[in-house]
């Protein structure tokens, strides 16, 4: 499996061109997998979607995955890009498999809107919609979970994917340098122990020209929280094997859903005191 850490500038032909020649590259180092990270054929912020948007499967960069997937026999996982659908756009995520063929796509649930004073302030949802569904795909008897940046701050989310039987969760994500530092790797390392999967965070590399600076670090995560592989900030390619076996043995040695009270946990019935 190969974490793309990606520069993405303003011309999208040329990112495309990037992600096809680093996904090439992994193929070549016998990973049977890649995924890339959050916006990866367009810079990130509301005043490019609408330039950059695409319909999916027939826009440019889904032409681009598909062939290379089919070409290298492997699965890509395309981040995410700005979708065009109708008079509507989404930010989307795409699995592509060894034929070329569209497995799922994910639809960013939780759209980006915060406000931090001295910190940043973005609106997703002044430009974008949400999407509304789980997306997984398989590949053999390993199941996946999709979710996009802010998403992993949802751990319903996440537990839905697990009840759902997910081994790995992917997060493609462009985590900012204000909460970057603070919870990128928290937020990874608790979405794992919490659903004891592997946990995938791919995030751009870091520009400090662009008007919106992601923090990088993508890392991979085991099922006990371990961080096996961590980027920083440049573009970096990080390829691991992952041993499923491991999410055994946690869920074995620490098990917590078949304990699970959800006669305790569904109980609404809380009475004031007098």
């Amino acid at each position: 499996m190969a974490l793309i850490q990606l520069a993405v500038g303003e011309d999208k032909s040329e990112n495309v061109r990037r992600a096809v020649k680093l996904i090439n590259n992994a193929r070549s180092k016998g990973c049977q997998m890649v995924v890339l990270p959050e916006c990866f054929n367009s810079p990130y912020g509301t005043k490019y979607f609408p330039e950059y948007a695409e319909e999916i499967p027939g826009g440019e960069t889904s032409k681009s995955l598909s062939n290379v997937a089919k070409e290298n026999e492997m699965y890509v996982v395309g981040g995410s890009i700005p979708e065009r659908e109708g008079d509507k756009l989404y930010n989307t995520s795409t699995v592509w498999g060894p034929q070329g063929d569209l497995l799922c796509r994910h639809r960013k649930v939780h759209l980006f809107d915060i406000d931090i004073p001295g910190g940043i302030t973005f609106r997703e949802s002044d430009c974008l919609s949400p999407g509304n569904s789980l997306s997984m795909f398989n590949i053999g008897n390993i199941t996946f979970g999709l979710g996009i940046c802010y998403d992993v701050r949802f751990s319903e989310l996440s537990k839905l994917y697990r009840k759902k039987g997910a081994d790995v969760l992917l997060y493609p994500g462009a985590f900012n340098m204000k909460t970057g530092p603070l919870h990128w790797e928290l937020l990874l390392r608790a979405r794992a122990v919490d659903e004891q999967v592997f946990v995938a965070g791919i995030a751009p590399a870091q520009d400090l020209t662009a008007d919106y600076v992601a923090w990088g670090h993508s890392m991979l995560v085991d099922p006990w929280g371990k961080v096996l592989q961590q980027a920083e900030f440049q573009e970096e390619m990080l390829v691991a094997d992952l041993d499923f076996q491991e999410i055994d043995n946690v869920r074995q040695q620490i098990p917590i859903y078949h304990q699970r009270r959800e006669d305790l946990y569904n109980t609404v019935d809380i009475k004031p005191k007098l």
